[in-house]
């Protein structure tokens, strides 16, 4: 994913798509947007920060995951099987995005197959969830002949709600792709590079400095 912070107006709408989307729990918002200050008084310009999961090629949250849980799917979205997450936490602790959340235990748990015993099908109280790209979402328009990052029905919510356009999302291994152009001519950035993580989601800042009162290490 690439999220161009001129464009990003602050307004939340991909926020509240994403949990429209995915019905997390009460409180818990697996993207939010930060807002921070450029420049110095008197000019100052208020601009705008969103984050989610990274998806990182190596992440801390995949190496410490006792359980298994915690895995890099095929396609490059770090996934949680919930059938295998044990409440433990120490993902959240790993992850110095700090974008990782535990369902509350007064979550409403969407029981879609009561009859069935697979935890995926709702929503579990304890269990740590995150931003997965709305995998389902992405699966659903694959399995009709769409692709990712060019139609709306194969994209994750947060894209499709955008009101400025200031994510686009699509296959970073397709030199061709869309977002694969728009990172190398618009020189996309990494929050945090120096974390050595490998994250996939971009930023695009017009050559200025990614605002550093978001580190966590």
């Amino acid at each position: 994913m690439v999220i161009d912070l001129f464009r990003c107006i602050g307004c939340h709408a991909c926020t509240y798509a994403c949990k429209a989307e995915n019905k997390t729990g009460k409180g818990v918002f697996w993207t939010l947007v930060f807002d921070y200050e450029r420049g110095k008084y008197p000019n100052v310009i208020r601009s705008f920060l969103p984050m989610l999961c990274m998806h990182c090629e190596k992440g801390p949250c995949e190496q410490i995951c006792p359980s298994g849980a915690t895995y890099k799917r095929a396609d490059g979205i770090m996934a949680i099987d919930q059938n295998k997450c044990i409440s433990c936490k120490a993902c959240m602790v790993a992850c110095p995005y700090q974008v990782r959340f535990q369902n509350p235990e007064d979550c409403d748990e969407t029981a879609e197959a009561p009859q069935k015993r697979d935890r995926s099908l709702s929503r579990q109280p304890g269990i740590v969830e995150k931003c997965n790209f709305c995998k389902d979402r992405i699966e659903r328009g694959i399995a009709r002949g769409m692709k990712p990052g060019l139609d709306w029905d194969a994209n994750p919510a947060c894209v499709n709600a955008c009101p400025v356009n200031s994510r686009t999302f699509g296959d970073l291994d397709d030199p061709d792709s869309v977002i694969s152009r728009l990172i190398s001519s618009q020189k996309g950035e990494l929050l945090h590079e120096e974390f050595g993580t490998g994250p996939s989601v971009f930023y695009i800042s017009a050559g200025k400095s990614l605002p550093t009162r978001f580190r966590t290490k």
